[in-house]
C-alpha cells in the first residue's frame, strides 16, 4: 500500500525526471508533426501540478493527491502528447476516488481507467505512441496485482519500456528518423521517476536546463533534425490551436468537439464538470475560437505556427550537420608541421630550464676552499644526455 505523500511525492519525483530531460523528448518529436515541442509541452503538463502538490500536507490521502494533480495537469495541458497525459493521471483521481491509501491493484485499475479515457479522448488513436506504451504498461500491471507496488511498478515499467522500444515497428516515420515515440519516452521518463519514490528513495531533485540548451551533433540527422521526413508544404493544418473554455451550464462539447474534428486534426478535448481543455492542429485558428466562444469563455490560448516551428528546426539540423562535419575534420586532420614543432620547442625550452636550474643547485654548496674540488653528482652526466637530446 501506498499513502498520499508518498503518491504525490511520486507524481513531483516524475514531473522533475521529465523536465530534467525535456530536450532528449523534444529532439525525437516526429510525429504527427515534427516541430519538436513534445517533451517541453508534457514537462509543462505535469509541472503545472508542481505548486499544489507541494502544498499539500504529508497526511493527504491518495484521493486528495489524485485529484489535485488532474484537475491542474487538465488545465495547463499543452500540445497533444501533453492533454493525453492528463488523460492519464485523470485515470488515477477517478480509480482513486474516496480512498486513503492505494494498492498494486489500485494503481493498476488507475492506469487502466486513465488509457481507456486516453483512446477514446484521441480523435484518431495511432498505434507506435503513447497510447500503445501506456495501454501495453497498464496490461501489465493488470497482471500483476498480486506483487507489491515497487515490484508491480517495476514490471509495468519494463512492459512499457519494451512497447517503447518497439514503437518503430509500429510507426514508420519513426523508424524513417532512428527514433523511439516522444510521447512514449516521456511517459516512461515520468512513470521512472514514480518509481523512486514507490521504492522507498527521495523525489528526483530538479535541474536547472537552460531555455535554449545547446544541442550536441551527435544527434545530427536523426528524430527532429531528419532531413526528409516531410516538407514545410506537407502541414495541411498548420497552426497548433489550444484554449480552455470555461463551459456554460447548457454547453455541449460533444458537439464543439465535432466541429473541431471536421474542421482539423489532432483533435484532443477533455473535460471536468467547469472546464474543457480543447486541442486541435487547423488552418483557421479564428474559426475555431468564434465557435468554442459559443459555449463559454475562453483563457489560456496558446496558437503556434508549426510552419514556422518546422522551418526553424530543419535550420537547425543543417547547422548541426556543418558542426558533426567540422568535427571529424578535426579529429581526421593531422596536427601541421609547424605546430608540432611549435610544441617541441616549448618542450625543449621547458626541459632546459629545469636543467639549468638542477645544475646551478649542484654548485651551490656553503663553502668551497681553492684547494677544495667540487664533486659532480652522478645524476649530471644524465643531465646533460637529456640537455643533449633536446637540442634539435
Amino acid at each position: 500500500m501506498i499513502t498520499g505523500q508518498t503518491l504525490r511525492d511520486a507524481i513531483l519525483s516524475g514531473a522533475n525526471n521529465i523536465a530534467n530531460q525535456r530536450t532528449r523528448v523534444d529532439e525525437l518529436n516526429v510525429f504527427p508533426v515534427p516541430d519538436g515541442d513534445t517533451g517541453t509541452n508534457m514537462s509543462m503538463t505535469i509541472g503545472a501540478a508542481r505548486a499544489e502538490l507541494e502544498a499539500m500536507p504529508d497526511s493527504c490521502t491518495v484521493a486528495e493527491a489524485s485529484k489535485t494533480a488532474a484537475s491542474a495537469m487538465l488545465r495547463g495541458a499543452r500540445g497533444n502528447s501533453g492533454v493525453i497525459t492528463s488523460l492519464l493521471f485523470r485515470g488515477f483521481s477517478k480509480a482513486l476516488k474516496d480512498k486513503t491509501e492505494a494498492s498494486s491493484a489500485d494503481l493498476a485499475a488507475a492506469l487502466q481507467q486513465g488509457v481507456e479515457a486516453a483512446y477514446k479522448a484521441v480523435m484518431k488513436p495511432t498505434e507506435g505512441t503513447i497510447l500503445t506504451v501506456s495501454r501495453l504498461a497498464a496490461e501489465k500491471a493488470a497482471e500483476c496485482t498480486e506483487l507489491d507496488v515497487p515490484a508491480m511498478w517495476d514490471a509495468t515499467l519494463q512492459a512499457g519500456q519494451a512497447a517503447l522500444d518497439d514503437t518503430p515497428n509500429l510507426l514508420p516515420v519513426l523508424k524513417k528518423a532512428g527514433v523511439v515515440d516522444a510521447g512514449g519516452q516521456g511517459i516512461m521518463l515520468i512513470f521512472e521517476g514514480m518509481k523512486q519514490v514507490f521504492d522507498g528513495g527521495e523525489i528526483i531533485a530538479g535541474a536547472e536546463v537552460a531555455a535554449k540548451p545547446k544541442v550536441s551533433s551527435e544527434a545530427a540527422g536523426k528524430g527532429v533534425f531528419a532531413d526528409d521526413l516531410m516538407k514545410v508544404e506537407d502541414i495541411k493544418n498548420g497552426y497548433c490551436t489550444q484554449f480552455l473554455l470555461h463551459k456554460d451550464a447548457d454547453a455541449s462539447v460533444t458537439r464543439l468537439r465535432a466541429f473541431l474534428e471536421s474542421n482539423g486534426d489532432s483533435v484532443v478535448v477533455i473535460e471536468d464538470d467547469d472546464v474543457a481543455n480543447c486541442h486541435v492542429h487547423t488552418s483557421d485558428p479564428g474559426m475555431m475560437l468564434s465557435e468554442a466562444i459559443k459555449y463559454g469563455y475562453l483563457t489560456n490560448f496558446k496558437i503556434e505556427n508549426m510552419h514556422e516551428q518546422f522551418l526553424a528546426r530543419q535550420k537547425q539540423a543543417k547547422g548541426l550537420e556543418k558542426q558533426a562535419e567540422a568535427e571529424e575534420k578535426t579529429v581526421d586532420t593531422p596536427l601541421p608541421l609547424t605546430l608540432i614543432m611549435s610544441s617541441a620547442s616549448v618542450a625543449r625550452r621547458r626541459a632546459l630550464s629545469w636543467v639549468s636550474t638542477i645544475v646551478m643547485s649542484c654548485f651551490s654548496f656553503k663553502s668551497c676552499s681553492a684547494r677544495e674540488k667540487p664533486t659532480f653528482p652522478v645524476p649530471i652526466m644524465m643531465i646533460f644526455t637529456v640537455s643533449a637530446s633536446l637540442s634539435f
